[in-house]
């Protein structure tokens, strides 16, 4: 062979018609292949919507949750009450003292009543329960016993309490608190000089 031209194919080959090249495939024949074949690439974008929904709301169901708050603390916890002194003045058969209330911490602590265990003889506050105080912070309270029954009131003090219910955003409780022996020392003082012998 020689010059130049196009190759010609050789012996036991022939060259590819254009008959022979591969079709397309054809389309689908029944109505619902035909639907789909139309909206094939909705069909798509939403299977892909649907696909990334699911994951991210996958994601979002099991990202790492912050863990809740703890409660506030019981107002018993964080209230304390402590004895000052006698205060003069409370007038003929009738005892008063200071107390101071404190409350070292979480939400503020609402003095709802005050009390005490003792027949013959009753109590009043000032401030008058309800009174509220806020955490780290402290409040003087006036206390005052009068006898209203000499044959009822207390004898041979030991450790007297004074009864306190307490609420705060958690709980209303009721508490006992020891006043301490300067307290005993001084109430059974202030019976003594009001009933005599008959309070013993």
């Amino acid at each position: 062979m020689t010059g130049i031209g196009p190759v010609e194919p050789g012996e036991g080959t022939r060259a590819q018609d254009a008959a022979d090249a591969p079709r397309p495939p054809a389309r689908p024949r029944g109505r619902l292949a035909r639907r789909y074949a139309d909206r094939r690439r909705t069909v798509l974008a939403t299977a892909a919507a649907l696909a990334v929904l699911a994951g991210s709301g996958y994601l979002y169901a099991s990202r790492p949750r912050q863990p809740a708050p703890p409660p506030p603390p019981y107002p018993v916890h964080v209230v304390d009450v402590a004895y000052l002194e006698a205060v003069p003045g409370a007038g003929t058969g009738a005892f008063s003292f200071a107390v101071l209330l404190s409350v070292r911490s979480g939400p503020p602590v609402t003095v709802t009543r005050l009390a005490q265990p003792h027949e013959g003889l009753t109590i009043t506050s000032s401030p008058a329960a309800p009174f509220q105080t806020k955490s780290h912070s402290a409040r003087k309270i006036i206390v005052t016993l009068r006898v209203t029954e000499c044959e009822k009131a207390p004898r041979n003090l030991g450790l007297p309490f004074l009864d306190v219910t307490l609420r705060n955003t958690r709980a209303i409780q009721a508490h006992s608190y020891i006043l301490g022996s300067r307290y005993a020392q001084d109430l059974s003082e202030a019976l003594q000089a009001v009933c005599g012998n008959e309070s013993g």
